[in-house]
């Protein structure tokens, strides 16, 4: 039951006070030169750039274009992408970690340089971006992180203040970053190509790719869409061939809240280096400027329930800012690669023309927009300076080994762990807007109850491997501890891997 402090529905800030186009849904099978699985910030980026060189593209997406993990996004435009760059130097060496921080330097002024173009009003302003912590413990890796871009050539400062009346021990700054408004700016560049050849339709899920003379997005109403190349930036990639990217990446959940304070914000993007996990910016949205506050990450269906952690921002953002009323809430869901560094480029190594773009660390702004170029230079056969570092098909011994192990490990976890959970939970006991777990007839039954007192009821086996759902209070989805799939209350997917819906339960057993 959601908190009657905080907003019923979780609804991102970015949408509000904002018109978005809409697009019908493919209702018949076409042919192009692209076709673009996913509207968020890759597949934009990407149709807006082959759509410039005069390609016949199509983009697709499961519901209206700009509403997933973009739409979810704090959007921060920076290279400063947490604890990272110490990290990269050890594992990649000097070079490759000096590749990671220029794609994300040259996706910032792609944004940049943009916005100034086409004079897009989407309030863009150049921030410094701040890492800081309050524990003793992690003073000495701001310091080993300072001493990384130092190598890097990276400007910035070590000190023991920040803007905000915050206790901080240690802080690392990086200037010259940037935020936006991320919607505003997409569709500037989403009706940029509608100029040219790139055409769009909503509510489109692709289901698979058939290979015949030539390749075809298999749509779920069995249309399809012909083309030389596909570009999958679904978030999860909807098509998997034999990369295996379930087993080579970890989603996590974050939550945000927005609203408003009487303390004047001083500017800049914050967030601490210790758990749990504190971001905040500002923003301005319908004239007023209202504070983000962002964090509380953790293994998507694992934890303790979804509304402690909106509560624990909550808390955090009244003691912190005295935050008046909590005006909009929202979470995102985010994967994580093997190394930490995103997966851009074709698919396997033996399907060129199937390229994807992946794992972007909860970073999507600039990785995401990076990937974007990367997809096109390829498809456009130019080279590109990052194509190498961001291979999907690339393998690094140390640490991919050790974390592969781990995600596994902790996969097998949760598979053994809900099967053998039972609950002799009465249906006839459920509150409103409130679910449960039971079993009827033997099967591990899910059950939600919704605002009108209708019951829902949902068979908790995953349909990607088996794994048993977790109810989350906070979104009321269903949510896969395993591989991170998610389910609407009545079943329909919402995120993948999965594709097919959970089999729904007649009510009257």
């Amino acid at each position: 039951m959601v908190n009657p402090q905080l907003p019923q529905f979780p609804e991102p800030i970015w949408r509000d006070h904002l018109s978005l186009p809409s697009f019908p849904a493919l209702n018949e099978s076409t042919k192009a030169d692209v076709g673009i699985v996913g509207g968020g910030i890759t597949g934009i980026t990407a149709a807006y750039l082959l759509a410039k060189q005069n390609l016949n593209v199509v983009l697709i997406d499961a519901g209206p274009v700009l509403n997933g993990t973009t739409g979810h996004t704090t959007a921060k435009i920076t290279a400063q992408h947490g604890l990272i760059y110490d990290e990269l130097i050890n594992h990649f060496g000097l070079e490759k970690a000096s590749l990671y921080y220029k794609a994300a330097e040259e996706a910032k002024k792609f944004i940049e340089d943009t916005v100034s173009e086409k004079k897009i009003k989407c309030d863009f302003s150049k921030e410094d971006a701040y890492i800081y912590t309050n524990d003793h413990s992690y003073v000495n890796k701001l310091e080993k992180e300072k001493a990384a871009y130092d190598k890097l050539k990276i400007e910035s400062k070590l000190t023991d203040k920040i803007p905000l009346h915050l206790p901080v021990k240690s802080s690392l700054v990086m200037h010259n970053q940037a935020q936006f408004h991320p919607l505003e700016y997409l569709k500037a560049l989403l009706t940029d190509g509608l100029k040219d050849q790139l055409r769009v339709f909503d509510n489109t899920t692709a289901t698979d790719i058939e290979h015949n003379k030539h390749t075809s997005i298999i749509t779920k109403d069995g249309h399809r869409i012909t083309c030389n190349y596909v570009i999958a930036a679904s978030h999860f990639p909807f098509y998997d061939s034999q990369g295996f990217y379930f087993a080579r990446m970890y989603p996590e959940r974050s939550y945000l809240l927005a609203g408003k304070s009487p303390k004047n914000f001083a500017g800049g993007m914050y967030i601490n280096a210790e758990s749990p996990t504190r971001s905040i910016r500002s923003a301005k949205i319908g004239g007023e400027e209202m504070l983000l506050i962002g964090g509380e990450n953790h293994k998507t269906g694992q934890g303790k329930s979804t509304m402690d952690h909106y509560e624990a921002l909550q808390t955090f953002a009244m003691e912190k800012f005295q935050m008046e009323r909590i005006a909009y809430r929202w979470s995102a869901q985010d994967l994580t690669t093997l190394d930490k560094v995103p997966y851009i480029g074709p698919i396997t190594k033996g399907e060129p023309t199937i390229l994807t773009a992946t794992g972007f660390r909860k970073w999507g702004m600039t990785s995401g927009t990076i990937a974007g170029k990367i997809l096109a230079d390829h498809i456009l056969e130019k080279d590109n300076a990052y194509a190498d570092l961001f291979t999907p098909s690339r393998f690094q011994a140390d640490p991919a080994v050790k974390k592969f192990m781990e995600i596994n490990a902790d996969v097998a976890k949760h598979l053994i762990k809900g099967k053998l959970e039972f609950t002799q939970n009465n249906v006839a006991d459920l509150h409103t807007d409130d679910a449960t777990v039971t079993r009827i007839d033997g099967k591990r039954v899910g059950v939600y109850k919704d605002k009108e007192d209708s019951i829902h009821m949902v068979d908790t086996t995953c349909t990607h491997m088996g794994c048993e759902v977790k109810w989350n209070s906070g979104d009321r989805t269903w949510d896969c501890p395993c591989h991170g799939s998610r389910f609407d209350y009545t079943g329909e997917v919402i995120e993948g891997p999965a594709k097919k819906a959970l089999s729904k339960i007649r009510s009257d057993k």
